[in-house]
Order: structure tokens, then C-alpha cells, then sequence
């Protein structure tokens, strides 16, 4: 069955996680990806660890399937002709090079597009085209610390905390593809290609939502709040008589529902607990009587209470016990992969399930330069060009 993507092609020249990620996403979608890496050290990732796997690094698998590796010494004369024969044969470029370095190489997008206009261009960078700091370099952790991000996570006494993954650089992934399906639709409309300008700290000033907005609206610089929330009460992790439960009571109908599974239906009829605005402003006092009722029972005797109730709530699970969990493996989150150097190989599934055209894992994250040959056989270099290529390590 055909992907979504089936017929396009993208030509990927970026590292480490933001462009990667993007790619994989297309290439779960059916596009063809080639993933160009540098001739001699390859994606950064691919050294990052432990854990390895038969010498394959955990973090490189995580966001490269679906793809084809291509070395390439992009300094050189004869880098720059491949890539540009490639490019003029591709869809879509993405890159996250320095502002401005491809087109020093001549490889830019107003260069590309001269023999491909209707060819895409996505360029991440940390801080975007333009503004004072479009020469910085910028990665997830830099970003998470300016955007703000971390001066609203940890606990209110403690210092600030980062999120325990790169989320700026999976957001960023997740504009970055969704900008270049937004400039396909516009190609299929009007045969028009165009570049799309990503930074790292735009995606992630976007993705503060309702913190932000709390900030422009009232004036007043959001705090660290450790688990609650800024906006909703009760909404927060609660200790049971035998570990944490996030209990998420979303409207006043799901705080009656909770009051009663309590056992204090009451509570939802006092003044100061009716509605979620007096909640909020009676929040220490609301609290410290749930804690103490909660405190009474199991956190699985309170989920199998809270779920009767129609209450939203859930344990803080391990990364084993998510993977254990029964919803994920009916989901297909995890997949299992044929790969050259590792028995079934599993990687995290996709979360988009499309009824006509579904996700497909097709290729495994490959091996350093597996398909450096056949790529460029695909555009015209025979077996004694290549074989030259490789003796001036230009691939």
C-alpha cells in the first residue's frame, strides 16, 4: 500500500535530532529520504552514548528510519556538483547548517532553485534568518534556558529544570514537517516552490501556550510550580498510601464526580470550591484535604475509583512500565525492525494511524554511507568515478 508521501523525495543534509526527527516523520509517510553525512564523521548521534548496539548508538536509531545514508564531503568541488544533482532532483532540502553556510558553498536555496523552482528548502537554525542572533549557534538545552521555557519547570523553591528530553528539537521537528507539507500543498496548487525559515527558540516561544499568553494578558512573569497547574485546580500529582498518582480534574462537573469518588461529595457545593476560579484562589486549602483523603487508599484502588468516576487520571510510570503497558502495545508503539547488525531491532512507533494510506517501516536506520553507491549510480556516476570519489574522500 502506498504512503501518504509515495512519490516525493527528500534530500536531507541535517544532524543530530529538529531535521532528522522531521524526515523520519516523511519518511513514515512514504516520502524517500536521503540523509547526506559527512564523509568521514557521519550524523553527530551516531557517537552519542552508551547505549550502543553492535556499535549502533540508541539516540541515531531513534529518528532515522525510513532513509538512506549518503556520505559526502561537502567542501569539496565535487561534493557540492553530487549534491547539487541531487537537489535538482528532489522535492524537498532540509538543513540545518549555519545561517548562511550553504550559500557560501553555493548551495543555497536561490542557487538550488535555479534548476529546480519548484524545489522546497527547509532551514532550521537556532535563532532563524534574521535578528541579532541569526549567527549564534543554538541547541535544545540553550533554548529551553532563553525561551523561558525552564523558568516555569521545577518545583517553586528548587532552582530551574529542563525537560527530560529535547523537546525543543522535537517541536521543532514537528514545524518543521508540518511547514513543509503546508509548502507542498501550495507546489500542487501553483507548481511554486519556497524556503521555510525555522528557529528553534520560535517553536519553542510558541509552544508556551497558555503561559505566555497568561504573561500578555496580565503583566505578571509566570513562576516554577512544580506539578500544578497555573490555570486549573485540582490538577496535580497526589500522593496515595502507597505512591504518586496526576489526578487532572479538567471543569467544575469533573470536580462533583471527583468529590464523590472521594467520598466528599459536598466539597463540590462549598463556596470556595464551586467553580475552578474559586478553586484556584482556595488552592492550598483544597489540596491539603484531598492529600489527606487520598492518602487513605492504593494508587490502584484510587484509579480504578477515579476511572469509575469518569475522573482523569493517571500513575507516573517508568519508561519500562509505559512499554509494559497494555494501551501501548495495543497502539503499536513499539516496532520491530529487520537491521543488518541487530536482532530485532525495536524503535518507538509512529503515532499517526491513517486509514488509507498508513505509517510503513520500510528501511531500518541505516549503517554509515549504506547507500552512498547506489545513489550515486541513480545519477549517473559509474563504478570507476565512484571508485575515484572514494580514493580523494570526497565520499
Amino acid at each position: 500500500m502506498k504512503g501518504a508521501l509515495d512519490g516525493i523525495r527528500i534530500l536531507d543534509a541535517s544532524r543530530v535530532l529538529a531535521g532528522p526527527f522531521c524526515s523520519m516523520i516523511l519518511g513514515d509517510l512514504g516520502a524517500e529520504v536521503i540523509k547526506i553525512e559527512h564523509y568521514d564523521l557521519g550524523d553527530e548521534t551516531r557517537g552519542w552514548g552508551p547505549p550502543f548496539v553492535n556499535g549502533e548508538s540508541a539516540y541515531y536509531l531513534c529518528a532515522n528510519r525510513n532513509k538512506q545514508s549518503m556520505t559526502l564531503n561537502l567542501k569539496s568541488e565535487e561534493g557540492k556538483e553530487i549534491f547539487a544533482k541531487l537537489a535538482s532532483n528532489s522535492d524537498v532540502v532540509i538543513q540545518n547548517f549555519k545561517s548562511g553556510t550553504l550559500e557560501k558553498m553555493g548551495l543555497g536555496y536561490s542557487q538550488l532553485k535555479a534548476n529546480n523552482p519548484g524545489m522546497i528548502m527547509a532551514s532550521i537554525t537556532g535563532f532563524g534568518s534574521t535578528g541579532p542572533y541569526k549567527d549564534l549557534p543554538g541547541y535544545d538545552y540553550i533554548i529551553q534556558a532563553m525561551s523561558g521555557l525552564m523558568s516555569i519547570t521545577g518545583e517553586p523553591d528548587g532552582s530551574p529544570v529542563k525537560v527530560g528530553v529535547a523537546i525543543t528539537d522535537v517541536l521543532t521537528g514537528l514545524y518543521t514537517c508540518i511547514g513543509i507539507l503546508a509548502a507542498l500543498q501550495h507546489r500542487n496548487e501553483t507548481g511554486e516552490g519556497q524556503k521555510i525559515d525555522i528557529s528553534l527558540l520560535d517553536c519553542q516561544v510558541s509552544s508556551l501556550i497558555n503561559v505566555a499568553s497568561n504573561y500578555l494578558c496580565s503583566g505578571v512573569i509566570p513562576k516554577r510550580m512544580g506539578n500544578r497547574h497555573p490555570n486549573i485546580s485540582p490538577y496535580q500529582v497526589f500522593r496515595t498510601k502507597d505512591g504518586e498518582l496526576v489526578i487532572a480534574v479538567g471543569n467544575d462537573q469533573q470536580f462533583k464526580q471527583f468529590a464523590a469518588a472521594l467520598g466528599r461529595p459536598e466539597l463540590a457545593e462549598m463556596e470556595e470550591f464551586i467553580h475552578n476560579e474559586q478553586r484556584l484562589n482556595n488552592n492550598d486549602k483544597l489540596i491539603t484535604i484531598c492529600e489527606e483523603l487520598l492518602s487513605k487508599k492504593t494508587k490502584v484502588e484510587w484509579k480504578e475509583r477515579l476511572d469509575a468516576a469518569g475522573v482523569p487520571n493517571g500513575p507516573i510510570n517508568t519508561i519500562a512500565e509505559m512499554f509494559d503497558d497494555p494501551q501501548i502495545k495495543a497502539r503499536e508503539m513499539i516496532v520491530e525492525m529487520e537491521h543488518p547488525l541487530i536482532d530485532k531491532l525495536q524503535l518507538t512507533g509512529s503515532p499517526l494511524k491513517l486509514s488509507q494510506t498508513p505509517v510503513a517501516m520500510r528501511r531500518h536506520p541505516p549503517l554509515f554511507g549504506e547507500h552512498t553507491e547506489t545513489l550515486l549510480e541513480s545519477i549517473g556516476y559509474n563504478s570507476e568515478e565512484i571508485a575515484n570519489l572514494k580514493q580523494k574522500s570526497i565520499i
